[in-house]
């Protein structure tokens, strides 16, 4: 799998302060950054702030709110100043990002609260991308940045927007800044980093449509595993988040989550849902764990975590779990996580708790 770490950090960053170089003989302060309401002086300054600040948060381990401090370009700053402000927090922003455990999470409020490294790197990449093109387009000059860069910003922060082969042209259309054909103008746009729930000893962390390609295709989807990988049903609940992905239709809040143990950071198996809530508040939860780790009730722990979560104020009235008849652990695992057997066929039981 494509790592989203400092090198994508200052490949972006590389890559924009070259494209605007070509604009410094230019007034920035009197030239509107694209369809913004900035100037391109302010754009840049915006664009170094918060490279800054994604390095600020992750390095300080910010937890409840952003760290309180803002960058401001010096006013006699030219524009090969504020270049070098923007390539100096592009280094700050990829050095942190390469030198944080992967377990760490930050500050970050949209739209679970937190984001890991990934998150902030590719927050970081995502506003040097929009933002140079808001420059360039103001200044006239030509601009468009690699398309596997976009991908790796698409598939970890817009997880709700369905793939298009054009990656660039995606990533514009979903932050309002152009047109794809088929698919209504963007007025309001947020980014998702993916969800994590946390319990006394593992936590629930969600999985990437980028995560999910690479599980699918028999990698580790960047997570470390006991036992070496995943189960066989983790890669199978991968290819239905990829389905979902490629539809349009996929929230990361009704996905794929790995099960990661807090002692050692390894992935021990996962838990998540067979899709989004019925029209009857009805959702079906399935899991799994590497024979490594079973015995130790690290199941049990996540789907108590998992229900509590989904049924608080998500609009779910019911989780539904549907068991084999054979898997005797499984049917204790939903059993003490709370869910009352509701009925059964020839080859399973089905489970359900009601909110």
């Amino acid at each position: 799998m494509r790592s989203m770490g400092g090198e994508r950090v200052t490949e972006a960053v590389e890559g924009a302060v070259a494209a605007l170089r070509a604009g410094v003989d230019r007034d920035w302060s009197k030239v509107r950054a694209g369809r913004l309401e900035w100037d391109c002086r302010r754009t840049a300054e915006h664009i170094a702030g918060d490279l800054f600040a994604y390095a600020g948060q992750l390095a300080g381990r910010a937890q409840d709110a952003y760290v309180p401090f803002d960058i401001v370009l010096e006013d006699d700053a030219g524009n090969e100043g504020a270049l070098q402000v923007i390539a100096t927090a592009g280094v700050l922003l990829a050095a942190v990002v390469s030198t944080t455990p992967r377990q760490v999470r930050a500050f970050h409020p949209y739209p679970f609260r937190s984001a890991d490294r990934e998150g902030f790197a590719a927050m970081g990449v995502a506003e040097v991308l929009l933002h140079t093109h808001d420059m360039a387009q103001g200044l006239g000059l030509a601009y468009e940045p690699p398309a596997e860069l976009c991908e790796d910003v698409l598939t970890r922060l817009f997880p709700h927007v369905r793939p298009d082969p054009d990656h660039w042209r995606t990533l514009l259309w979903a932050t309002g800044r152009g047109d794809l054909p088929g698919r209504a103008p963007v007025t309001e746009w947020r980014w998702s980093n993916n969800p994590v729930i946390p319990t006394a000893r593992i936590t629930l962390q969600g999985v990437t449509p980028a995560a999910a390609t690479d599980l699918r295709l028999g990698g580790t989807g960047g997570f470390e595993w006991l036992d070496g990988g995943p189960f066989e049903g983790t890669r199978d609940a991968a290819g239905m988040l990829l389905k979902a992905y490629a539809a349009g239709v996929h929230r990361p809040e009704w996905g794929v989550f790995v099960l990661v143990r807090t002692e050692d950071g390894r992935a021990v198996g996962s838990m998540g849902f067979h899709g989004h809530p019925d029209e009857e508040g009805r959702v079906e939860v399935g899991y799994d764990l590497v024979e490594g780790a079973r015995g130790n009730g690290y199941a049990t722990e996540a789907l108590r975590a998992l229900a509590a979560w989904a049924l608080a104020g998500r609009g779910v009235r019911t989780l539904l779990a549907t068991v084999d008849r054979a898997n005797i652990p499984s049917q204790g695992v939903v059993t003490r996580a709370g869910f009352t057997r509701v009925s059964e066929d020839e080859q399973s039981y089905a489970f359900a708790l009601d909110g």
